[in-house]
């Protein structure tokens, strides 16, 4: 047999789906491989029976070293940029290529099976997937909903956590240090422990809007989001109870893994799509395992759109739909969550139909619900689920190519960092799913995951675990005399009940939000809620910044009290008839007034 420069796939060329596949290897190896049908090359090499060819496509190293079968396909692809991992399988991973061979065998004496199959997974004509569009649209996204959420935080920071807001960052961080010691400053890392006053904040909002611009326009990119990842972290700490939510860790999350994206790594696009199935397996473990039963008998979406924090005008509307209907949201939010969250790990068609189902959800629930930016960043790491292939019909064909061209190509020190950063991301994650599922923890993994827990780098997700089938609403009030009480308003929760629920996405008002969870405790549960009441009977400037309209717009009240309602949606008779969206009516009191100062 005489020895070839380069290796040498033997297929047979009358078989269809032999040269489908051929064809999509050769667009990933390049000149790496030549590939020849036994029907011309078999006499070429004579130590191969001309019935093995027929049998199984065959690989002829330049040494001469012959594979077969499932072990010549990994073995092809071992000289495809990135594919390697196939044949280190092979070689290591027990029982692998016993599988392997086996499903080979049975394939190929099913060839129009596999023929159906092919087609259907990765369409007529299979391109390699490659993720240049994909990285450069993501970190545009990412960029984006970086200035929105420092935007956002921009105009509260100071009424949430600055010098005159509901709980100053110095006071806590004076606290945290004089309660843990030294060690506060690996429990809670951020920038703030040099200065946490009112111009450092707001500083810090403005810079980040700055760097997210800088992402957006790929000027800078990996500095300035180490640089956002390391603010955002900052913020998460400074803010407290006020930015303890589900999104911002997912931002923290998805933030973090872009640092690494920058360096072109395929490594690096398969963690993502990890974090979106443990972000959406992990919202449905938590509804499935949940004890109320509303996710159990599929009641949930009859009560969430009138319970939930801040309900968009449509939501009204969605609550009038049949019972029936509603059943079937509640069945397709387990299912998207639970069973089609699998299929992001599968080729690319069925990864699509996720992707889609998945986009078609956030859309829903933008519809229907204030949830700031969260929404909007899961769609945006829905591009992971996709190729450029799939996506390069949206971008102008001269701007691809000039992304294509400045693409980076990982290094072998790219790929090191990305190979370190999975050994690191998937146990960890792992263990969060674990922790869900309430099974016994990993130790070693476990001692890790919470060595890195103060990072934010890989966090525990469960979003709407439960859904109340009530809506209790705190009405804040003041008084001069203590005798005529005024409501003060707030921008966007719900208060009169003739004012329609309103929009603010991307905008998250944090302040609105915690009132929502307060409800649902009492006000020692909640020891902001006092602060609050004292700011308001100070008058201070930052915190009726957050209000809607100041009741007492000439001067501080000289009393304050919170009353408990219980808020409905109004029937579509009684909206008719009177124009209320809410009905409400009071429980009793929430907190017990209180008198400033002057009285």
């Amino acid at each position: 047999m005489a020895a070839e420069r380069h290796a040498t796939l033997v297929y047979d060329g009358d078989c269809g789906i032999c040269r489908y596949w051929v064809n999509y290897w050769k667009q990933q190896t390049g000149d790496r491989v030549v590939y020849r049908p036994y029907q011309e090359a078999a006499g070429d090499f004579p130590a191969i029976p001309r019935e093995h060819f027929a049998r199984a496509i065959q690989l002829i190293e330049p040494d001469g070293t012959i594979y077969a079968g499932a072990a010549a396909t990994y073995r092809t692809l071992r000289h495809a940029p990135g594919r390697a991992a196939w044949w280190w399988m092979y070689e290591h991973i027990p029982g692998f290529a016993a599988v392997s061979e086996r499903a080979y065998a049975f394939f190929a004496q099913r060839r129009g099976l596999l023929s159906r199959l092919s087609y259907f997974l990765w369409g007529a004509h299979p391109e390699p997937e490659r993720y240049e569009l994909v990285s450069w649209l993501f970190l545009r996204l990412l960029g984006g909903i970086y200035v929105i959420a420092f935007a956002s935080l921009a105009v509260q920071i100071q009424g949430l956590v600055g010098e005159r807001g509901i709980r100053p960052a110095a006071e806590y961080l004076n606290a945290a240090h004089q309660g843990w010691g030294v060690s506060a400053y690996w429990q809670m890392p951020t920038l703030f422990w040099l200065n946490a006053n009112d111009d450092a904040l707001f500083a810090a909002t403005g810079l980040g809007i700055l760097l997210g611009l800088l992402v957006v326009f790929g000027i800078w990119t990996r500095a300035a989001l180490i640089a956002l990842f390391v603010l955002y972290l900052s913020c998460v700490y400074a803010g407290q109870i006020f930015m303890s939510y589900q999104w911002d860790l997912l931002l923290l999350e998805s933030g973090f893994l872009a640092i690494f994206l920058t360096a072109g790594s395929r490594i690096v696009v398969w963690l993502y799509r990890w974090l979106i199935f443990r972000y959406l397996f992990m919202s449905g473990i938590v509804k499935a395992l949940s004890a109320q039963p509303t996710w159990h008998d599929l009641t949930a979406l009859k009560y969430h759109f009138m319970s939930q924090p801040l309900p968009t005008p449509l939501a009204w509307y969605a609550a009038q739909l049949p019972p029936g209907i509603l059943a079937v949201g509640t069945a397709a939010t387990l299912v998207i969550e639970l069973v089609l969250v699998f299929l992001i790990f599968l080729p690319r068609r069925l990864r699509a139909f996720a992707a889609w189902c998945i986009l078609i959800f956030q859309t829903l629930i933008i519809l229907t619900g204030n949830y700031g930016f969260f929404n909007l960043l899961t769609i945006a790491l829905c591009v992971f689920l996709f190729d450029d292939a799939a996506i390069r019909h949206a971008i102008p064909q001269k701007l691809s190519l000039w992304i294509q061209n400045r693409a980076p190509h990982p290094g072998k020190a790219a790929t090191a960092c990305a190979l370190l950063l999975t050994l690191l991301v998937v146990p960890v994650g792992v263990d969060r799913i674990f922790q869900a599922l309430a099974l016994p923890n990993l130790p070693v993994v476990d001692s890790i995951t919470q060595a890195i827990s103060p990072l934010l780098i890989v966090n525990a997700y469960g979003p709407f675990a439960t859904t109340t089938t009530s809506r209790p609403e705190i009405i804040v009030e003041g008084s001069d005399d203590g005798q005529n009480w005024r409501e003060y308003d707030f921008r966007y929760k719900p208060g009169p009940i003739d004012r329609a629920p309103s929009w603010n996405i991307p905008h998250q008002p944090r302040l609105d939000w915690q009132m929502w969870f307060a409800a649902y405790g009492n006000f020692a549960q909640n020891p902001w809620f006092e602060r609050l009441l004292r700011r308001l009977l100070e008058g201070s400037p930052p915190v009726l910044a957050l209000l809607g309209q100041n009741p007492f717009p000439d001067h501080p009240p000289k009393h304050v009290r919170a009353l408990l309602f219980d808020y409905r949606f109004a029937d579509p008779a009684t909206r008719a008839k009177t124009g209320q969206w809410w009905i409400r009516r009071q429980e009793g009191l929430y907190f017990p007034e209180i008198k400033g100062n002057q009285s």
